[in-house]
């Protein structure tokens, strides 16, 4: 599921926000070799700074699987300041109808092969779907996003093919970096619901959301997860008593009566409930 992360809730979701800035890092600076800043294991820059939106792909443990950055183009923004030699001397897009996008990445260690709901082919169209979506509500019409080869082909594999580029593709890393022009049309996002087979609502429920706030209380999941007991509520010895007694009175023939007596007598004498004087017929 998708989960929105902006200025205004960025504050509840810290431990989110560090799971994405870990995965950046192990994407960005270990596995693609970018020229990226990693600080105790987080890849974040000084665009992070500027209250971006983050759009997080969550599995169903909540761990985040995928992410990709949203960021006006009126302000600063990575292909106006960082990858400039794209664009050949042009000036850098400005628009208030459109956004930048970066930073896409998704887990390629916890998600799967295939095309299946946890595979990386699931997410990857997911995420996309997820941001196209949140821009087109908030009224963008265009991303423009800085990507390298390999992505290029992932987004005409999803028949989300962007429908121009700016500038000219320059060396990045280990990789190459270009800039691709991408439409928040209907039609765009319906052809990669088509393609992966997405269907309804991607983003997450306001319960759900609430469940991975930083003060959210720890579910029995997460106390597995730290390796500890999950806690069973207690049973007394009196609620314990109510209930047989409950079953000897809901009892409908003589043979569950005898069961229910026969039960009853048998916690008395472990200890496990007070005496209440019911013994059980002997035959």
């Amino acid at each position: 599921m998708i989960l929105i992360i902006d200025g205004l809730n960025r504050h509840r979701y810290t431990k989110l926000l560090d799971e994405m800035f870990e995965l950046r890092a192990r994407v960005f600076r270990d596995r693609l070799g970018w020229d990226v800043e990693v600080t105790d294991g987080k890849e974040i820059d000084e665009f992070d700074a500027l209250d971006p939106a983050y759009v997080l792909g969550i599995d169903d443990e909540g761990h985040v699987v995928a992410c990709v950055r949203a960021l006006q183009t009126t302000g600063p923004h990575m292909l106006a300041d960082v990858f400039s030699a794209i664009l050949d001397g042009e000036p850098p897009l400005r628009s208030a109808t459109m956004w930048e996008s970066t930073r896409f990445c998704v887990d390629t260690d916890r998600l799967s092969g295939g095309k299946s709901r946890n595979s990386v082919s699931y997410a990857t169209c997911e995420l996309m779907t997820g941001a196209l979506e949140y821009a087109k509500e908030s009224g963008i019409q265009d991303i423009v996003t800085v990507i390298d080869p390999i992505m290029n082909r992932v987004l005409k594999r999803s028949d989300c093919a962007p429908y121009d580029y700016v500038g000219s593709t320059k060396p990045m890393g280990k990789t190459s970096a270009m800039a691709a022009l991408l439409d928040c049309s209907d039609e765009r996002i319906d052809r990669i619901r088509a393609f992966a087979g997405i269907e309804g609502d991607v983003f997450m429920d306001s319960q759900s959301a609430k469940a991975l706030e930083d003060d959210a209380a720890p579910t029995a999941l997460d106390q597995q997860r730290a390796g500890k007991a999950v806690a069973k509520p207690a049973i007394s010895a009196a609620m314990l008593r109510d209930w047989c007694r409950e079953q000897l009175e809901e009892a409908d023939t003589a043979q569950d009566k005898e069961a229910a007596k026969e039960l009853m007598s048998t916690l008395e004498a472990a200890g496990m409930i007070p005496g209440n004087g019911v013994k059980p017929k002997r035959a």
